[in-house]
């Protein structure tokens, strides 16, 4: 029988998501699901969900529960990973102490200081995770869904050696949208996408080969379509390319939208919008424990996330395309071999293979390349255990420094460090270990 491993899977609304497009398959429905989580309350909540899920389902698959990790992981044949490490309390840190320097975010969960932070709490759980991995389940296919996904996938691959791809829905989001604005079936749409997380551009947009763009443009300049999109259409008006995410995301990624509240105001953009979302994660939560104590039977809940899809195909050997994060292996080729990349990846049996894309425009490749250096030190500064490449990322960071002097940043980073505390790795290097003791904050 299959296993999966669900780790996180606390995070039970994404967790119901994925069982349910596993179960979904026939090939599939004698899997054995192993949950684990740190905290109790939350795996005990996924496990009665996830039966509840099966009963529906019919009973076939098999579930477990563990809050021994590398019990859980032992002859896992795929790995998903879900965790939020600090939750609900290390997104408040991540937001306000930035917002009293008058640094505002809107996700703070994939760039800008609130990703810095995230991805230095996370990197070295998620490099504990391969390690066990690389020990009781060496051939597993890790599957990760948890952000920063760029951050983490280069960390992954540059340190161990598990099998890994990063999966987001925001092409498949991105596209959706697109259709409803072009006002024709996604189904009919064609597009090549290639670039990195949360910032991969539609190089193609077609419908039986025609391009969709000059329609694109056209719809754009409907009061009621821009204003869906208002950030994504500027950036395209300016870059002639659509971009993958969201224009809440987007906002952050770029020097341009959040440093005053005139832009704010103007592109709509929905300051603190992660704090809301996380509350009404918790809510949710809520919600799912309700449904188990009235004994309710779960629905299933079927997804467009490519995890499920990834395993059939690796197991039936249905050839998909998908869209991954993986490591640049000369696939883009004029962006730098030490990044990760979200490109179209074909899936069978042999696994993910991902394919060559070659130059992106050297304008898309330039704003990338904003990202890929915050990214690049994020993951030097876990690896090589110094603190200096954390002042450094936030420092080039692109949001950052269109709103905060170097002496502010260096104020804010030493405040986030030490309000994360044992959270963080420890750091061992660097110039700034005694700078950050004896700089005042703000």
């Amino acid at each position: 029988m299959m296993k999966v491993t669900i780790i996180g899977a606390g995070s039970v609304v994404f967790a119901r998501r994925l069982i349910s497009d596993i179960l979904s398959y026939p090939e599939l429905e004698n899997t054995i699901f192993s949950l684990t989580d740190i905290n109790a309350e939350r795996l005990e909540t996924a496990k009665k969900m996830a039966e509840s899920i099966i009963e529906k389902n019919g009973n076939v698959a098999h579930v477990q529960a563990t809050s021994d990790r590398k019990s859980s992981l032992v002859d896992a044949d795929y790995v998903i990973n879900l965790i939020q490490v600090g939750m609900h309390e290390s997104t408040l840190i991540d937001f306000e102490i930035p917002k009293k320097y008058g640094l505002k975010q809107t996700i703070a969960d994939t760039l800008g200081v609130g990703g810095v932070f995230r991805a230095l709490r996370t990197i070295p759980v998620v490099l504990d995770i391969c390690k066990d991995m690389e020990e009781v389940c060496p051939g597993a296919l890790l599957l990760n869904y948890t952000n920063p996904m760029a951050m983490l996938i280069l960390a992954i691959q540059k340190a161990t050696s598990i099998k890994s791809v990063g999966l987001c829905h925001s092409v498949q989001n991105t596209a959706e949208e697109l259709a409803s604005y072009l006002g024709i079936p996604v189904e009919e749409l064609d597009y090549k996408v290639a670039g990195i997380n949360h910032m991969a551009w539609f190089l193609e947009l077609k419908r039986n080969g025609k391009d969709l763009y000059p329609d694109l443009f056209l719809a754009m300049e409907k009061d009621e379509v821009y204003a869906k999109d208002k950030v994504r259409f500027e950036m395209m008006s300016r870059l002639n390319y659509f971009i993958t995410e969201s224009s809440e995301h987007l906002s952050e990624y770029t020097p341009y939208f959040i440093k005053r509240d005139d832009l704010i105001k103007d592109y709509d953009i929905p300051i603190d919008e992660y704090i809301r979302r996380s509350e009404n994660n918790l809510k949710q939560f809520a919600e799912t424990k309700k449904m188990i104590e009235h004994n309710e039977i779960f629905e299933f809940q079927k997804s467009h996330e490519y995890g499920a899809p990834i395993i059939h195909s690796i197991e039936t050997g249905v050839t998909r395309e998908i869209w991954g994060n993986v490591l640049n292996t000369n696939l883009i080729t004029n962006l730098p071999e030490n990044s990760c990349v979200e490109v179209p990846c074909l899936v069978n049996k042999q696994g993910i293979q991902p394919i060559h894309v070659g130059e992106l425009p050297p304008h898309l490749a330039a704003m990338n390349m904003t990202n890929i250096n915050v990214q690049q030190l994020v993951v030097e500064a876990v690896l090589t255990e110094n603190i200096d490449y954390v002042y450094q990322a936030v420092m080039m960071d692109p949001h950052t420094a269109s709103v905060l002097s170097l002496d502010e940043i260096w104020s804010m980073t030493n405040e986030l460090i030490e309000a994360h505390g044992d959270r963080l790795p420890k750091f061992t290097k660097g110039k700034n270990l005694n700078y950050k003791r004896k700089a005042t904050t703000h």
